[in-house]
């Protein structure tokens, strides 16, 4: 199945691609430039793409993240500490982020014979974001089959969309993910925030996979206090 992978350096999407060039075949990672204060995230998925040996796609969407407005990700808004399973993340939502980053690489896909496209949301996202729950990824499929229909046959591949991120690591295990080479955190400082929920659920995810998490941290110890507080909410 020739198959591109929507990368956006993070652990989950490089963990992808590299299941992906092992079990498929893999033809590009797609990344999305949308202003995002963790720009520094494409560096790595530049990298995943030159170690697995295929090309990089960098699409330009500044123009339509600057008008997706009220986020923590892209405005002049703090991003909050804790876990993902609080309210208060639901700032980092980009409205229809997903969506509009998974037309562009269908079409790419179909430009270029490709079989699906692969994005790497999972159980965990399900709850903030709603452009990554089963529902949204099962009709998007559905409506970029019928969008297509006749000109090309492209799937959308979601093998971790009923699975938790911990799961996420432990397929990075088995297909050699470099995990030290791949960004979380949204605050795009020198080093891994560690209070952010991304970086809590990242630590977290290390954890309950029972893998030593290579990660510098700035806050390295932050996230048992933020797991405690979800599992007393």
């Amino acid at each position: 199945m020739k198959t591109i992978v929507i990368c956006s350096g993070g652990l989950d999407s490089v963990s992808l691609a590299h299941m992906v060039a092992e079990e498929h075949q893999l033809t590009r990672l797609v990344s999305f430039d949308y202003g995002q204060r963790h720009k520094k995230e494409l560096d790595y998925a530049a990298a995943a793409a030159e170690r697995l040996g295929v090309p990089h796609d960098i699409i330009d969407m500044r123009g339509i993240g600057a008008a997706l407005s009220g986020s923590a990700l892209t405005d002049d808004i703090d991003v909050p500490d804790g876990h993902y399973a609080e309210e208060t993340m639901k700032v980092t939502v980009v409205p229809n982020r997903n969506a509009i980053m998974l037309t562009i690489a269908y079409g790419i896909a179909a430009a270029n014979g490709d079989d699906a496209v692969a994005t790497a949301v999972h159980g965990g996202d399900h709850f903030i974001y709603p452009d990554c729950r089963p529902a949204f990824t099962e009709a998007f499929d559905a409506m970029q089959r019928a969008a297509l229909d006749g000109y090309a046959d492209v799937r959308l591949y979601t093998p971790f969309v009923h699975r938790t991120k911990g799961d996420i690591v432990t397929a990075g295990v088995a297909h050699n993910t470099p995990f030290a080479d791949t960004w979380s955190c949204y605050k795009g400082g020198d080093k891994h925030c560690g209070r952010c929920g991304t970086c809590v659920e990242r630590r977290e995810a290390f954890h309950l996979a029972g893998v030593e998490d290579p990660t510098v941290y700035a806050d390295p110890d932050f996230w048992k206090a933020a797991i405690a507080g979800k599992d007393g909410a």
